[in-house]
């Protein structure tokens, strides 16, 4: 069952501009009070309260009915796990992008056990419908205990070199955590990754070293196109 979609009634704004309140805010490394003084410069005056609560409202709406990549069987899944910290206390962000650096899923989960590395499988799996050709992981035992419950009979390879693809995709969120000077809860971190992530694969062209500058170009054009599509439907 879908969850129901947030309406734009009595809001003061249209939703063009709530729409790219909320699209800054996650497609860019900015603040709250950044993105307030953005729209302000547009003549636009909202407090950066305003920017927060239509984040929160209209967001995950947008990350829903944005179009996901197809999963084939011929992809291989790259997982990772980032340490989160809120308040002093440590946390990790599972994480699995595919070859092209698509965010597949994130997860925060207390424990770097193989039991944290199953329940990501399993999400995994669910999502994606197939299973992957191949995964790649660091050499944390978790993953391989996982592997052989969950996805048995999958080529795993496991070697800190040959999974930067994922290790470098958390850079991205990195820059958010500073910009924001840090999470404030870890329901909202999960939130705020579903959305980010979202949009991000959106914008972001995989590989753009083997892309001319017309591809890209011409591919931020069409996310743009789905983007205030999603938008406006809300």
């Amino acid at each position: 069952m879908n969850p129901p979609t947030s309406s734009y009634k009595r809001h003061r704004f249209p939703p063009q501009i709530i729409a790219h309140a909320v699209w800054l805010y996650f497609r860019f490394p900015l603040s709250l009070r950044l993105v307030e003084e953005m729209l302000l410069e547009r003549g636009i005056a909202v407090s950066y309260e305003t920017v927060r609560r239509w984040a929160m409202k209209f967001g995950p709406d947008y990350a829903r009915r944005l179009k996901r990549k197809k999963p084939g069987r011929r992809d291989i899944w790259h997982l990772d796990e980032v340490v989160i910290s809120i308040s002093g206390e440590r946390r990790y962000l599972w994480r699995a992008v595919d070859q092209d650096g698509y965010v597949l899923d994130e997860i925060v989960q207390l424990r770097r056990n193989a039991k944290a590395a199953q329940r990501l499988l399993k999400r995994l799996l669910h999502k994606q419908g197939c299973r992957p050709r191949r995964m790649v992981t660091d050499k944390l035992g978790s993953y391989t205990v996982a592997r052989r419950k969950i996805l048995s009979g999958v080529e795993h390879r496991s070697h800190k070199g040959l999974n930067n693809r994922a290790e470098n995709s958390d850079v991205p969120l990195r820059k958010r955590e500073r910009a924001m000077q840090g999470f404030r809860s870890w329901r909202g971190l999960q939130r705020f990754v579903d959305v980010f992530s979202a949009v991000r694969n959106l914008f972001v062209p995989s590989q753009p070293s083997h892309r001319s500058a017309v591809f890209i170009h011409l591919r931020r054009l069409r996310a743009m196109a789905e983007w205030k599509c999603v938008a406006t439907a809300a």
